[in-house]
């Protein structure tokens, strides 16, 4: 399982970043990314990074 950012919806708030450092990092170009395969404890926190996402640009799967 991994975290999923759609660059051409997010707006580089870091929120993601904030709720799970694990999944989701701030890329070189200033919008978030996946950055690795998700470890079993930390699949909630990346799916609540989903959810709260305020532009909807992330994807768990």
């Amino acid at each position: 399982m991994k975290g999923y950012v759609d660059k051409d919806v997010c707006v580089g708030c870091g929120m993601c970043v904030g709720v799970c450092p694990d999944a989701f990092r701030m890329g070189e170009d200033g919008f978030a990314e996946g950055w690795q395969e998700l470890a079993a404890d930390v699949v909630d926190d990346a799916r609540q990074a989903a959810e709260d996402c305020p532009v909807g640009a992330i994807d768990v799967k």
